[in-house]
């Protein structure tokens, strides 16, 4: 069967063409806002060290955030939670646009950011967690996971260059108003999809409410590679904007981070279509690799032209990571609370995003552009040794978690 063929047979289930779009939507705001902060931020206020630290306030809020939130969506739904939290977030985004417009304090900033964070949700969270509930063929739903991470990607190719074009060609603060209006309008439409919508998980819910899900056997070891990989992230959106910044071109620094994306949704593509015969915990480790290996050429990168080939090359393995991520997460965890699991890998990535937003800025200040892709190429070392070290005790987990089902 062709490409076309396997994806085209996920959205012949009822409903699932809908909720896939609404949710493309709900969520491809979220492309935009790292970028979208660091050059609102940086263009108002001179600093880097402040844009980097506004960007962490939001992911890690996000982060801390959409754990509790996806908890509650378990035991009530996801409309009856998602939605007044999302036009909260939408709306404390615009108070930051608005902020930052007219250069308040920068105290003024983090109250702002920091509610958008919190309340703002794990919507591909609630995507997945819909393929869960309408696909029980494992195969398929692999392919829709990958059509997921894809999709994700998509909106980093297009969402970080128009974000770009906003800020640097309307007004510093244009690149987070698609956000507003991206989040409010898409979480309106997903969340009126009621047919979809999957059915509260009470008993599982209650049968493991007594462990944290970061307590149950092998979710923290796939956490903590998820905080890296998200380390990667945060650090790339700020050295790619500091280094064409230094080669003279700061607009530059959309298409170079699309180049990223669009290599990651060809090969989050092609990873969906394949039958893999070995196992996930393996190809988790393998691909952890593959990106190190490519992230460890960004910081001898001196234009351009070759930061976008490179970034593109380290693309191709960044859905399929997601990809094993959220499968494997989705094997670990119980039933009842798939839609907070699932949000725990938006979690570690938001936290791991914050910090090498922060780490990046405060060196990139102190030493160079180049400090900053040091910090990538570190995080996708870390990120893969301890997947090889901890890949036994989460295959023993995955075996222990199939035998309670």
């Amino acid at each position: 069967m062709t490409a076309l063929g396997v994806y085209g047979q996920l959205f012949k289930v009822p409903g699932a063409a809908a909720f896939c779009v609404a949710g493309l939507v709900a969520r491809s705001g979220g492309s935009m806002m790292g970028i979208g902060m660091v050059l609102m931020v940086e263009a108002q206020y001179d600093s880097y060290a402040l844009a980097g630290a506004v960007a962490a306030a939001n992911a890690v809020s996000w982060a801390l955030g959409a754990a509790g939130i996806s908890n509650l969506v378990d035991r009530f739904g996801q409309r009856r939670v998602m939605l007044p939290a999302a036009i909260i977030s939408a709306g404390s985004l615009a108070g930051l646009v608005v902020l930052g417009s007219v250069r308040a304090p920068a105290w003024t900033l983090f109250p702002a950011t920091i509610v958008a964070g919190l309340f703002a949700g794990a919507p591909g969270a609630m995507v997945r967690s819909r393929w869960n509930h309408v696909l029980r063929d494992a195969r398929k739903l692999h392919t829709a996971f990958s059509l997921e991470s894809t999709l994700d990607e998509l909106t980093f190719v297009i969402g970080p260059v128009a974000a770009t074009l906003l800020a640097t060609q309307v007004a510093p603060a244009a690149g987070l108003v698609a956000p507003v209006v991206l989040g409010a309008g898409g979480a309106v439409w997903f969340y009126s999809l009621r047919a979809t919508e999957p059915p509260v998980g009470r008993v599982a819910a209650q049968r493991h409410a007594e462990k944290a899900l970061l307590m149950l056997p092998g979710v923290a070891a796939v956490a903590l590679v998820t905080v890296m990989v998200g380390w990667l992230f945060g650090a790339t959106d700020v050295a790619v904007v500091a280094a064409t910044e230094a080669w003279g071109n700061q607009g530059l620094s959309g298409p170079v981070l699309a180049a990223v994306s669009l290599g990651s949704a060809i090969g989050g593509l092609g990873y969906g279509t394949r039958n893999w015969v070995s196992s996930t915990v393996r190809r988790w480790v393998v691909v952890l690799a593959l990106l190190a290996a490519a992230t460890a050429l960004l910081p001898f990168a001196h234009g351009a032209l070759f930061l976008a080939f490179g970034g593109f090359a380290a693309g191709f393995t960044i859905a399929p990571t997601l990809v094993n991520l959220n499968t494997l997460i989705q094997s670990l965890v119980p039933a009842g609370r798939l839609t907070e699991g699932l949000a725990w890998v938006s979690c570690s990535l938001g936290i791991g995003v914050s910090v090498g937003s922060v780490l990046a800025g405060q060196l990139i200040e102190s030493v160079s552009y180049r400090a900053g892709f040091v910090t990538v190429a570190a995080a996708g070392a870390v990120a893969t040794v301890i997947a090889l070290f901890s890949a036994r005790p989460v295959a023993r987990a995955q075996r222990g978690a199939a035998l309670r089902l």
